[in-house]
């Protein structure tokens, strides 16, 4: 019996990834690191007033960080440089919301570098999260005025702190002092980091990788690297990121509606063709960062190893653990990790 559909398959596999996207898909298990002046707070999310004298650990090894992630077999490390308050973990020469005004070490620290440097002496590759919502930042929801702003902000990571393996943005958005929302000018980010970082991978809102869908570590039965091009429009991914913090949200189940995104049968009417393929997230705790009251709420490594059994059994490559530290820079969920 002749096979008709040879056609529809030369079209589906000629669609190949990257040398930066399978470069990516190989390291196939990475953390991110947490930590900023909601461990100081209590807060998830944090408002963007908060005073920079609060943010002082004076314990904080970055080489622990490192060293936890190399013994638990992870490849590289992410941490939140700066996360929805604004608040930067470098000198920040655009900004007074920065480790620049805080106590720590006389306001000369800079824990992105440190990061770096232990990354370096423990063979982890780094890369950087900058949360595209500020809400210390007068100029968002303006426009031009705080894409220039950002602009400068990844252009001092992307410059200052060596070879970054990934650039990870989520689709976080909220209003300004103005009342209103920032419109992110998410083509002229990408040619920031295309230029300054040709080597580091785009994902979640961004061309090269896409987010699953949810915090719970759960994936599809197939997840398609090949899918449709307008599932790498940044909009999908804002419209399915979180809006405000609640728990829910972190442990909501799969979209069924989105249960197949790169069959045959899915992609058959699709001209355009991506590949774009998945990862999948899982907090070690409740949230992102951490909170002392939640210090018997940390998975174990039975509950871990579940995970990364289920993943292996679905062959699919991307995992990444976040991990969050106490107020000191102190990690104390590391026999978990490793």
């Amino acid at each position: 019996m002749e096979y008709k559909g040879m056609k529809e398959d030369e079209r589906l596999i000629s669609v190949t990834p990257s040398k930066r996207q399978i470069a990516y898909q190989n390291m196939e298990y990475f953390c991110f690191i947490h930590f900023t002046v909601n461990t100081f707070t209590g807060s998830e999310w944090g408002l963007g007033d908060e005073p920079e004298s609060i943010f002082n650990p004076e314990e904080l090894d970055a080489r622990q960080w490192a060293k936890t992630a190399a013994e638990g077999g992870m490849k590289g490390l992410i941490l939140t440089c700066k996360h929805h308050d604004g608040f930067c973990l470098w000198p920040s020469k655009y900004t007074e919301h920065s480790i620049k005004n805080s106590p720590y070490k006389n306001g000369k620290g800079d824990i992105v570098r440190e990061t770096v440097e232990a990354c370096k002496e423990y063979g982890l590759k780094f890369g950087v999260y900058l949360s595209p919502w500020d809400r210390n930042n007068e100029s968002y929801g303006k426009g031009k005025e705080y894409d220039d702003y950002y602009v400068n902000q990844l252009t001092e990571l992307l410059t200052n702190y060596g070879d970054i393996f990934v650039i990870w943005l989520d689709g976080a958005c909220g209003e300004g002092s103005n009342g209103k929302k920032q419109v992110y000018d998410w083509q002229r980010y990408y040619e920031v980091m295309r230029k300054l970082q040709p080597n580091a991978v785009i994902s979640i809102s961004g061309p090269d990788i896409r987010w699953c869908g949810n915090e719970a570590g759960q994936v599809r039965p197939s997840e398609w690297s090949v899918v449709a091009t307008d599932m790498t429009d940044p909009a999908i991914t804002a419209q399915l990121s979180q809006q405000e913090d609640n728990e829910e949200f972190r442990n909501r189940p799969l979209d069924e509606t989105q249960a197949d995104l790169g069959s045959r049968e899915c992609l058959r009417n699709e001209e355009k063709l991506a590949y774009y393929p998945a990862e999948t997230d899982v907090s070690i705790r409740p949230g992102w960062f951490y909170h002392e009251e939640e210090d018997d709420q940390v998975r174990s490594f039975e509950n871990l190893s579940g995970f990364r059994k289920q993943l292996e059994l679905k062959k699919f490559k991307l995992f990444f653990l976040c991990i969050m530290h106490k107020e000191e820079g102190e990690k104390n969920d590391k026999p978990r990790v490793v």
